[in-house]
């Protein structure tokens, strides 16, 4: 169906709800409505952590049909998407080694063009190397 891209969906790891949520938000607003952004932070209470539970319904709430970038904010977060993906990861569901917030506007902003997984996740991983200085 032409004029109707469908994007590579974005899913943003964090121990903190807010920071998820936040994070959510501040790349929405850069990459535009069409990037599907989900947020999963925090513990399935609220607190500080990780749920293998919130990782999974926000990758079905993002996944738009071209796959799905996680992007984590530290280590256990990696262990917990890891575990999710149990070795299906780097085909439609593709975990990043990237900063956590100049990686999800850079992934964002270049999945808003219609990119493809592979694209989206060399913009995220390469915001690594942006200097703010």
């Amino acid at each position: 169906e032409q004029g109707n891209v469908v994007a590579v969906g974005i899913v943003l790891v964090s121990h903190s709800q807010d920071l998820a949520a936040g994070l959510t938000l501040l790349a929405g607003q850069m990459a535009g409505p069409d990037v599907h952004i989900e947020p999963a932070g925090g513990d399935q209470d609220g607190g500080l952590g990780t749920s293998d539970v919130l990782v999974r319904a926000a990758i079905t709430r993002a996944d738009q049909g071209d796959g799905v970038l996680l992007i984590c904010d530290l280590g256990s977060s990696i262990l917990t998407v890891r575990d999710v993906l149990d070795g299906n990861g780097n085909g439609h569901l593709r975990l990043v080694d990237a900063p956590f917030v100049e990686g999800a506007v850079a992934a964002a902003v270049v999945a808003s063009s219609g990119a493809t997984l592979d694209e989206v996740a060399r913009a995220a991983e390469s915001a690594r190397d942006a200097r703010k200085l």
